[in-house]
């Protein structure tokens, strides 16, 4: 794999890796790649067996356990960082959920319970992480989330993800703003169809594959390295004054009417 860009020095943490078709994942080998020494989180003891040698390939000096709706586990990560690093460059926060019953009915039916559940982890999670990373960005630093078109416009199955993916992309706005002073850079990427664990428990998603690359102005659909790339740019130096941005990544299907 060709590394773009020079990461080294920097620390980074990665919240979201399940698997190696995890985008958090495909971000991480990048960085890696790149020279940044990462920090990475699991969900729980079912997903560390996959999470953890994934983790070991990319030598990340910490491995810990994140429910981000446990405040005391979230709170050690950030408390472990700061005392083996005493610093933090970037975060990229990759995680999503939703009740599988609202995720794949109408949105005009979804439960209370289920939409904030899906809103806390899928979008204030990454206020809670910006407030935690903030005192360790000293010299500045760079926040990332991951989002999706379906927060822009009706994308068909992506039904309850589609409000939430929007307050995280006007979240991430409001980020940059508050945090700019400190010259924390907030940025959104949005890829387009991609084939993950997450993406499975979208109803008829083969089809969006195939329908994504048989519209997009590049015939093709993405893939992890494309997205890690991406990332990786904007983790370095060489987008110190982007910030506030929605990036897509889609292999130019969203400009196609």
């Amino acid at each position: 794999m060709t590394v773009l860009l020079n990461l080294e020095g920097k620390k980074g943490l990665i919240v979201g890796i399940a698997n190696d078709q995890s985008i958090a994942y495909g971000c991480a080998r990048i960085f890696h790649d790149a020279g940044a020494d990462i920090a990475v989180t699991y969900l729980n003891e079912k997903s560390e067996k996959y999470a953890r040698p994934l983790a070991e390939t990319l030598s990340a000096s910490i491995i810990l356990p994140c429910n981000v709706q446990n405040k005391e586990q979230m709170e050690a990560v950030f408390d472990s960082i700061s005392k083996r690093w005493g610093k933090l460059d970037f975060l990229l926060h990759s995680i999503a959920y939703a009740p599988k019953t609202d995720l794949q009915g109408r949105v005009t039916d979804c439960s209370k319970e289920g939409f904030l559940e899906a809103m806390d982890i899928s979008c204030h999670s990454f206020i809670r992480m910006a407030r935690l990373a903030e005192p360790l960005m000293k010299q500045g630093g760079s926040l990332l989330t991951i989002t999706y078109m379906g927060g822009e416009q009706v994308v068909g199955n992506y039904g309850l993800m589609g409000p939430v993916k929007a307050a995280l992309e006007s979240t991430t706005r409001y980020l940059a703003a508050e945090l700019g002073e400190k010259h924390i850079r907030v940025n959104a990427l949005s890829p387009g169809a991609i084939q993950t664990r997450a993406a499975s428990g979208i109803a008829h998603f083969d089809n969006m594959l195939q329908e994504s690359a048989a519209k997009a102005a590049l015939n093709r659909v993405i893939d992890l390295n494309d997205i890690g790339n991406m990332a990786a740019f904007l983790v370095s130096d060489l987008s110190k004054n982007i910030t506030g941005g929605v990036h897509m990544i889609d292999a130019g299907y969203k400009i196609i009417d």
